[in-house]
This record gives structure tokens, sequence and C-alpha cells, in this order.
């Protein structure tokens, strides 16, 4: 990063290439697949770059075609590359989708991958220090003991100090099959480590017993700033600073939920970064996460700045009802 700004938001965690069948047909079905790149973290970075933040992506990718297609992609895509660290002994972590009427589900292939090598070595770059926000995510703490570690040490022990610290709990049940740690208690205590929460009203539900906003604030904290999300219902946003706030989600036909969770919090962290009032960045997450519904692909095409910062400052009553999406 030498010579170069320092990034608003660094995010830490796995990128993989992602498989799509082309026809929107079932994989035992489809006559061909897209090759595209998927990953909680890269997403954020992403729909920040595209919101028009600096962001960059750090992890480990394997030395092979899936890889090079990652760096290339969030290259072109404005997101600095400079610390990913490539790795000659490992391949490149793989998904695909599995389109059906009931949902899309995802066939993961990433055990042993490049990603799962990542550990607290990697709090030590320079990089996470320079950054106005890191952002990790519950995924990383399930891929493997040194990555639950690396975790720990951004986190709980605050090892790259200065960023505020972002933490979606993002649980992922599959990935945490025959691990040794528990899901539960090592989420919330991530969640309660970190500055910033985001977490589904559904996921804390299943992981805590705990269901109602409320009482999920109460549990995540101390973290200063806590964003529960309710799916198609709204999503509600509780600071020590600013209190409540509450924003209904945009009525839209949803085309596939893979993803929308990842834009939501980009669009939540690029108005926190421009100093937006609580309303106005549950808004910017809505819309972003609206993009991310509309469309199979992992990562969004989102609308210009100028068609969505209007929607930002519209009365309440406007923004419940205009079914007009930008």
């Amino acid at each position: 990063m030498s010579g170069h700004p320092a990034p608003d938001v660094v995010c830490v965690g796995e990128t993989m290439a992602v498989l799509t069948p082309a026809d929107g047909r079932p994989l035992a079905d489809a006559d061909g697949l897209a090759l595209g790149i998927g990953g909680a973290e890269s997403n954020v970075a992403c729909t920040v770059a595209a919101l028009g933040h600096r962001a960059a992506w750090a992890g480990r990718v394997g030395r092979d075609p899936f890889g090079a297609r990652i760096l290339r992609e969030l290259g072109a895509r404005g997101v600095d590359t400079g610390a990913v660290t490539l790795d000659p002994d490992r391949p490149t972590g793989l998904y695909a989708k599995d389109p059906g009427p009931h949902g899309t589900r995802p066939h993961y292939y990433r055990r042993d991958s490049a990603a799962a090598r990542m550990g607290p070595g990697l709090a030590g770059l320079p990089l996470l220090r320079e950054a106005r926000v890191l952002h990790v995510t519950g995924i990383t703490a399930a891929l493997s003991d040194s990555c639950a570690e690396l975790l720990d040490a951004l986190l709980i022990r605050r090892a790259a100090p200065g960023p505020l610290l972002s933490f979606d709990v993002n649980h992922r049940p599959a990935l945490w099959r025959g691990q040794p740690r528990s899901a539960a208690p090592t989420l919330l205590a991530l969640a309660r480590a970190a500055d910033l929460v985001f977490t589904g009203r559904d996921e804390a539900e299943a992981l805590w017993g705990t269901a109602e906003p409320e009482e999920i604030r109460d549990l995540i904290a101390p973290a200063p700033l806590i964003v529960i999300k309710d799916a198609h219902i709204g999503a509600t946003s509780y600071s020590t600073r600013d209190g409540a706030a509450f924003v209904p989600a945009r009525r839209l036909s949803v085309v596939e939920p893979v993803g929308a969770g990842d834009a939501f919090a980009a669009g939540y962290l690029a108005a926190l970064l421009e100093d937006r009032d609580p309303v106005a960045r549950l808004r910017l997450g809505h819309l972003a996460a609206a993009a991310a519904l509309r469309t199979r692909h992992d990562l969004p095409t989102l609308p210009p700045r100028d068609r969505l910062d209007p929607w930002l400052t519209l009365d309440d009553a406007a923004w419940s009802t205009d079914d007009d999406h930008p």
C-alpha cells in the first residue's frame, strides 16, 4: 500500500471460485456452468468499492487458475489485493450453486483450501492498521483452527489497533459440523468483542435461542453498534450513541438471496463512512441488498450513487410505499 491512500475498508476472509448453472436449472440437469467468484468478505469489499469508497481484501488463494481469476476480477472491481498471499501447495476454494424450487443450495469444496491456512500472523499486516474499518465474518472462524485464531487475534486481542472492527455473524451450520468448537459460544464471544455487529434475527434465534431484536441487543452487548436484519421485514440498529432505528425492507421480487446480507453490510458501512445518520445507513444497506436479491450472481450491479442517494433522505411514508426501486 506504500504510496497509495489507505483503504477505507479492509475485508479479511476466504474468496472462492463459484460455478452457477447458466440456464438456472439444477446442477444435475444443467448444460453449462458459468464461472464467477464469491466470498462474504470480498463481496463486501466489492460493494463498498462500487459505492465509491476505497476497499481492500486480504486472504489466501491457490497459485492456480481460480486464484488468478479471483485476483483479476477483484482488481477490475476496484478492490486492492496487494495483501493477498498465493499458496503454492493448496487449492483455491470452490463452490457450486444448485438451483431448485425451494431455493438455491450451495455445495462447498473448500476443505484444506489455501484460505484454511490463514492464521494470526495475518493480523500483523500494516494494511489492517491503516484502514478506517476492518470487516470479518463468522465464516472464517469455522474454516480451521488457525483461522479461528486469526479472528481471536483481530477481535478479542485487537492485534490490529486503530480501525473500527466490524463483524458479521454469518453462521453457516454446515461448516461447523464435526468441529471441536461450538458455533454458538464462539460466535457470541466474537460478536461481543466487535465495535459493529451484523446478525440476522433468524440466525440469532438458531444460535442462541434469542428471537426479539431487543433481546439480541442485550445478549450481544457491550458491542456499541448492533444491526439486526429480519429478512423481508426490515432492519434495526442499536447504538450506544444514537439509540435505536428501524427501516422496513423494500418490496421486490427475489431471484436469489445469496449475497444479499453481504451487500447490506457493505451499504451500511459505506453510509457509516460518510457519517450518515442511522436511518440512512439502514436504507443504503437495504438498497444494496435489493440489488443482490434481483440477480443470480453473488456480486450485484448497483445503480450509480446519484440514483441511490435521493432515497436516503426520503420521508418515511415515501420510503415505505413507493415501489419504484432505483
